[in-house]
């Protein structure tokens, strides 16, 4: 089982990036703990130095399975269904140039809040509409790189868009993109799946990426879920992926870390 965690590469809102701040620092506290990868969230890739990442990463023997792009949305309200035209296509061009990011690392681009939410005065079907469209757009711009997509369904409380495992099923098909997958996330599982299970195995190959947090956000085995179940649920598809934490930093970023990797690793 191959395990990474999140850590913001710029100060964030987000509170489930699990690490932020100090780049260096946190990335050799990850390292320590016995981490394989680090995940990425980066707003703006223009925002970074690729080399000394690069370079930093490397040192540590870190993989990076994935680069995040919810912060182009909560930072700066970018989305794929805003009703203004020139948000949309802003969204885009910003995950477009996660690409030679992800290409260098050969990390999956997540997509998580950028696809937005349905807005006053959008109904749902132009609101899908929009969002087919600028999935459609950014899998043909990372196709020639080797680059894939993942789009996480999260729970109705943050969007109203894409909630569930089957609803991603469906877009998967309407996109009509190999290189366009699912993230999914035990988290927002655990509040809109009947079965997490069983939408696991629904999903199969499409699962690209697979993000852990326990019921209440904290790390895994901080809650109720039950992950033995859930990981051979998941590597019996065929999963060779990673398993990757995206939880609160309670009690703190450290803490939160070690018990996740501790808790994960005696699976």
């Amino acid at each position: 089982m191959k395990l990474s965690i999140v850590l913001s590469t710029q100060p964030a809102q987000f509170q489930a990036a699990t690490f932020k701040g100090d780049l260096e620092t946190n990335l050799a506290q990850i390292a320590s703990l016995g981490y394989d990868g680090v995940e990425l969230a980066i707003r703006d890739p223009k925002l970074i130095d690729l080399t000394l990442l690069d370079r930093l990463v490397h040192s540590l023997n870190l993989s990076v399975p994935a680069i995040g792009t919810g912060q182009a949305w909560g930072e700066e309200g970018f989305s794929f269904t805003d009703p203004d035209p020139k948000i949309r296509q802003a969204a885009i061009e910003r995950i477009k140039s996660q690409i030679p990011v992800a290409s260098h690392f050969g990390a999956i681009i997540i997509v998580g809040l950028v696809r937005g939410i349905v807005k006053p005065g959008v109904n749902h079907q132009q609101a899908m509409d929009w969002l087919v469209k600028a999935l459609r757009d950014c899998s043909d711009a990372a196709k020639p790189h080797g680059v894939r997509l993942a789009l996480e369904p999260i729970n109705r409380y943050e969007t109203t868009l894409i909630n569930n495992a089957a609803e991603g099923l469906d877009l998967i098909e309407r996109v009509g993109a190999d290189n366009f997958g699912l993230l999914l996330d035990t988290f927002h599982m655990n509040i809109e799946e009947a079965d997490i299970e069983a939408s696991i195995r629904a999903c199969g190959e499409r699962v690209f990426h697979f993000h852990v947090a326990d019921s209440n956000r904290w790390y895994p085995g901080a809650g109720h879920l039950d992950f033995r179940s859930i990981l051979a649920e998941l590597f019996s598809t065929g999963y060779q992926g990673w398993v990757s934490g995206e939880f609160i930093p309670q009690p703190d970023a450290a803490k939160a870390a070690k018990e996740n990797i501790n808790y994960l690793r005696k699976l």
